[in-house]
């Protein structure tokens, strides 16, 4: 947490003493059912100058469950509230458990101020705090040790109770100020809202949690929980003014405000939509500049944005329009509040999801004038929340999904996992030791073969990693691995490593096909002892999934470590590699859609591998039979044998070729040197592969045409691409669409690592794609969908142009690939060493 953000909730806890706590107004016929308020560690009840009673621990003794907690204060430290000077410390896991009234959603508030006492100094505990489902915290330590820190959380409670796990790290404390659990109404946050990009709906934002990151009153004063209709904080905008010059503050009297009937003072209180910030000198000028905030936020997670309007500054109806950004992007276009609430003075609202590969450089919100000669030039924005999105494997804090043992992600359609591969991940986030991995002994069918080069070096060969019975139960339960398959688990699921059940094959060994538990079906990878190759990759794909969760991979559910076995359980994949449904395999074929929305998803998969983790990590072998796709077709790479860290301090990685015919980065096998950029080639390979449905490397098929790349781009730069697409897209594909898709292709295949793209740009051209497909599919006739693709390089419908920024009112666009050429002419290798 920033340290402006820090000294705002401070003077905020100080606010607390200002006036009687009215957290539900007369305004508002909302009555939390839920408000359990505990002050940890206190021995008496803390009456609250707000008019608050928070319980003490043995008042509420019911809720919590620990082996061992010690009670502390510090009745000397300046902090604003009494809850503050005392604490509960756990040196081991404790759960507060909490009988709700109702289900739905909750507000969870954590308060933290990391005092030190004797025996006991806080401002060195590290812990995490959980859920039953979502983790909250993650190897939290607190930033300043001199400021108090309030964590917000919104879950949505589905089960009769609401648990709160806190797990101290290795030779660490965790503890706890004060908790509360408090009802939120069911309408608070509805299933749909606005993506960002592609603009379009967003259906299903009630499956997630959220984490309240920023809460601002633009324009406007604090408003305490006192003065909130649910009992929240929001601050002023002000310190996250870009230049402070470029925005003026504005109010009006809270009984101007009149509320429509969807919105009510509980989605914000009328002191939020009676202040603003407008853009400065609005009256006097003609302006043309945006007013803009930036925010520090953890770029690896998607946002809500919730956006307050109210016009509290027009004199009349239709005079105010004006456009919304955000990082970059437009949001809302040509924003009519009068419009929209047939009144002036009349609040608004809107959801924006904006998604994490559009947040590299943290997040920025604009409000700018519409180019156009009537109405005032001007533009608003009254309130805004931001909200981190639970992830993917249930998180609001790191990759890490709640004790490591499944995806948790059960709203986005995956199979339950991983837990082995987040063993290293959370010695990582732990950051107590230094991760070295073993090499492979010679003798490495003697031992238990995860045991002798999954562990930290500081284990060492004893006796402990060489016992079966230590291995599952003892690593399982000391290091948090996943589940543990027996051997005999294992063969009954694949009917005794069937042949009829292999559905993959590689230099490791196979991998087939298994039934496990009430019918949920896996993919089972079995290690050949045999292959020196095949352990190598082996290990290197397990010491990266242990770094990576992300839902464009495919993750790990547990493993097999019995009998000299190797053996890793992963979720089944039931539509298999991309490339089956491309050619070969006579499955239905693909609309231009889907293959689309398979790309963007391999290209965050990928966006992730190469910025996701603090060094990053390179893939080595993108091509479409390392795409799979689940029954929903959505997109996870796989296989990970190949893949080396990126460097760290320098542009590559010096290492031996290796990859795959057809693929392989030209510039990477003259100089044996990997970058990210050696990815990005083989990812233009893989979007030609999409485009045309044939194979990278087709020997039988004349010299000119045998490689995929060079072919492809020859008919590209005669502008005739149009004739070798696949021919089941012929007169459904939008030519605009596909003159993108190709463009990024191109720059992809560039010869010089230099030149291409990063994958983060790439995705945000396949997303632009997209976005035209979708719009040009909506604004035809069933009739106009039989157009050719021969009219290739004519321009969209002018009845429905994909409308941009206005170059002069809006930032510039995000990194879009240009349109110069950069071919990349593959040379035929005579020896490739690797597969």
């Amino acid at each position: 947490m920033s340290s402006s953000l820090m000294a705002i909730l401070l003077v905020l806890v100080f606010a607390f003493f200002s006036c009687p706590f009215t957290a539900f107004s007369a305004s508002s016929d909302f009555t939390p059912k839920d408000n359990f308020l505990i002050d940890c560690g206190g021995k008496s009840s803390s009456a609250l100058p707000d008019g608050r009673t928070f319980k003490t621990d043995k008042e509420s003794s019911q809720f919590l469950q620990a082996k061992e907690d010690i009670q502390v204060s510090d009745e000397s430290a300046n902090v604003p509230l009494p809850i503050y000077k005392t604490a509960r410390v756990f040196k081991q896991e404790a759960t507060y458990t909490f009988d709700l009234a109702e289900k739905g959603w909750h507000w969870i508030r954590l308060h933290f101020f990391a005092m030190s006492v004797k025996d006991h100094d806080l401002t060195k505990a590290s812990f995490s705090v959980q859920t039953e489902k979502y983790v909250l915290l993650h190897n939290f330590k607190l930033e300043n040790n001199n400021k108090v820190v309030l964590k917000e959380y919104l879950l949505s409670g589905t089960d009769p109770t609401l648990s709160l796990k806190f797990i101290p790290m290795e030779n660490s404390v965790a503890f706890i100020n004060a908790i509360e659990v408090v009802s939120a109404p069911d309408d608070l946050i509805s299933d749909e809202g606005s993506n960002l990009f592609p603009i379009n709906n967003y259906a299903g934002l009630t499956k997630f949690s959220y984490q309240c990151v920023h809460r601002l009153n633009m324009g406007g004063p604090l408003i305490t929980q006192q003065n909130d209709t649910l009992g929240r904080t929001w601050v002023p905008d002000s310190p996250y003014l870009k230049d402070k010059a470029l925005a003026k503050s504005v109010s009006v009297g809270s009984d101007s405000i009149k509320y429509p009937e969807l919105v009510t003072p509980l989605i914000a209180p009328v002191a939020v939509y009676s202040s603003a910030a407008e853009m400065g000198e609005s009256a006097t000028t003609q302006p043309n500049f945006n007013v803009t905030w930036n925010f520090d936020v953890d770029t690896s997670f998607n946002y809500l944005l919730r956006m307050h309007f109210c016009d509290i500054i027009s004199k009349s109806m239709d005079d105010l329009y004006f456009n919304v950004y955000i990082n970059g992007k437009t949001a809302i276009s040509g924003l009519d509040l009068s419009t929209l609430t047939k009144a002036l003075a009349t609040p608004y609202y809107k959801d924006i999801v904006v998604n994490s590969s559009l947040m590299s450089n943290g997040l920025s919100i604009q409000i700018g004038p519409m180019n156009q000669n009537t109405g005032t030039r001007n533009a608003i924005l009254n309130g805004l929340e931001i909200m981190k999105m639970s992830n993917s494997v249930d998180s609001l804090d790191g990759e890490f999904g709640v004790d490591g043992s499944t995806t948790g992600s059960s709203h986005r359609g995956t199979v339950a996992a991983v837990g082995f591969a987040m063993m290293f991940g959370a010695f990582v986030g732990l950051g107590a030791m230094m991760i070295k991995w073993h090499k492979r002994p010679k003798d490495w069918q003697k031992r238990n073969s995860f045991s002798s080069w999954l562990l930290p070096l500081h284990t060492g060969d004893t006796s402990f990693m060489t016992s079966k019975t230590s291995t599952r139960n003892g690593l399982n339960s000391t290091l948090g691995l996943g589940r543990y398959f027996s051997l005999a688990e294992l063969q009954e699921a694949t009917n005794n490593f069937d042949k009829s059940a292999v559905i993959g094959v590689g230099g490791f060994g196979n991998v087939y096909l298994g039934v496990i538990d009430d019918g949920t079906k896996v993919a089972v990878k079995r290690g050949n002892p045999q292959s020196e190759q095949g352990i190598t990759e082996f290990e290197t794909e397990i010491q990266m999934l242990s770094k990576l969760r992300h839902r464009h991979l495919v993750s790990l559910i547990g493993y097999c470590d019995e009998n000299s076995e190797m053996i890793l359980v992963y979720e089944y994949m039931s539509n298999g590699p991309f490339r089956d449904h491309l050619y070969g395999k006579n499955l239905p074929p693909l609309s231009w859609k889907q293959r689309l929305e398979i790309c963007i998803g391999a290209a965050r998969g990928l966006h992730y591998l190469h910025t996701g983790t603090a060094q990053g990590i390179i893939h080595r072998d993108v091509k479409t039979t390392n795409i799979l796709l689940d029954d929903q077709f959505v997109a996870k790479v796989a296989d990970f044998g190949l893949s080396k860290d990126a460097p760290m301090g320098q542009g590559h990685v010096s290492t031996a070729v290796k990859g795959s015919f057809g693929y392989l980065d030209p510039e990477y096998f003259r100089r044996q040197q990997l970058t990210e950029k050696s990815d990005v080639y083989s990812f233009g390979v893989v979007l030609f592969e999409v485009l045309c449905a044939r194979p990278a490397i087709n020997p039988a098929l004349p010299r000119e045409q045998v490689n995929l790349a060079d072919w492809a781009m020859q008919w590209k730069r005669k502008g005739l691409l149009e004739k070798v697409i696949d021919p089941h897209l012929l007169g459904t594909i939008n030519p605009e669409s596909m003159k993108k898709f190709a463009e990024a292709a191109e720059k992809c295949l560039a010869d010089y690592g230099v030149d291409r793209p990063t994958m983060g740009d790439v995705l945000w051209n396949l997303e632009y794609a997209l976005q035209l497909q979708e719009a040009f599919t909506k604004g035809k006739s069933e009739d106009d969908e039989s157009t050719s693709v021969s009219t290739a390089h004519t321009s969209v419908s002018d009845n429905h142009p994909v409308t941009q920024p206005e170059e002069n009112t809006g930032p510039a666009q995000v990194r879009a690939i240009d349109d110069h050429s950069g071919t990349a002419m593959f040379a035929q290798f005579s020896e490739l060493n690797g597969r």
